[in-house]
């Protein structure tokens, strides 16, 4: 039978991000997406301008309609949430859907190069951390690292050494792998190889491993890439794919989208140019 995963996140219209990342990726993985919307936008935040309907009161409406249709899901995937009460509706729907034989990826969206997000507060960084407590997976970027372990985000960004940078974030990665965190990645790391080549690195930990993949750093940074990445986690993860190899082609395959959209000079907040490569994600 098809995989269900229940995806709770963001619409945009313009951006591809968010529900329209994740339904796409899951689609091509041949994985059943069930958008759960915690706000519909004219247009991602990184717009000048965007209107933004709040769907938090109607959160509890789709729990409690789906809890009517006995609905059941292999995987619930969190994303983006826009405030502290998105978390405590999500914990509800936990408490209704989270079972033993199902699993829960959170990308816990709060900030990027140092910079927590407009909606960050030290409250929503409380639930958050609970919210990763009760984790399978979850997929920080470096920022998003250094807040729910409370290390300095200026620190680790200045590391100079490759190697040392790399022992230290996979040190905190691997002090999140408590029970319920059985797997921790981390996207976004930048670094130069030893040829002196600049890299893009995603660090895979458990409490006992630890492992980079490292791509090419093909330059700019867009709207959406870490909503690609944890759609390819999340779906991978319900067709029973190892997370390495599921690291491995999540990477080729932005890899790619990025580099076109780098050499077409596509703005950030549009997103990258990923439609013409899902097939690389396609079961065979």
């Amino acid at each position: 039978m098809t995989k269900k995963i229940a995806v709770i996140n963001d619409l945009s219209g313009f951006g591809r991000c968010s529900l329209t990342a994740a339904i796409s990726v899951l689609s091509a993985m041949g994985v059943s997406p069930c958008p759960l919307p915690t706000a519909i936008l004219s247009a991602q935040t990184g717009y000048p301008s965007y209107y933004c309907d709040d769907y938090t009161d109607k959160m509890e409406y789709f729990r409690r309609e789906w809890k009517k249709m006995g609905a059941r899901f292999d995987g619930i995937y969190t994303g983006f949430v826009a405030g502290e009460e998105q978390i405590r509706q999500i914990f509800r729907f936990l408490d209704t859907f989270y079972q033993e034989s199902s699993f829960l990826l959170v990308d816990p969206v709060m900030g990027d190069d140092g910079i927590p997000y407009d909606m960050f507060t030290d409250t929503l960084l409380s639930l958050m951390k609970e919210l990763c407590f009760q984790a399978d997976i979850i997929t920080p970027n470096v920022t998003e690292l250094c807040l729910l372990t409370g290390a300095d985000y200026d620190y680790i960004a200045n590391i100079p050494h490759t190697d040392s940078l790399l022992e230290e974030t996979g040190t905190l990665a691997r002090s999140l792998c408590g029970p319920g965190r059985k797997h921790v990645v981390v996207t976004g790391i930048r670094f130069t190889d030893e040829k002196g080549i600049r890299q893009m690195g995603n660090l895979y930990a458990t409490k006992d491993t630890c492992e980079v993949f490292a791509f090419p750093y093909v330059g700019g940074s867009y709207s959406g890439t870490g909503d690609l990445f944890a759609s390819c986690l999340c779906a991978g993860t319900a067709r029973g794919d190892s997370i390495p190899s599921v690291i491995q082609t999540a990477g080729k395959f932005i890899e790619l989208a990025l580099s076109d959209s780098v050499r077409e000079q596509i703005d950030r907040n549009d997103g990258v140019n990923y439609e013409k490569y899902l097939s690389l994600l396609i079961p065979s």
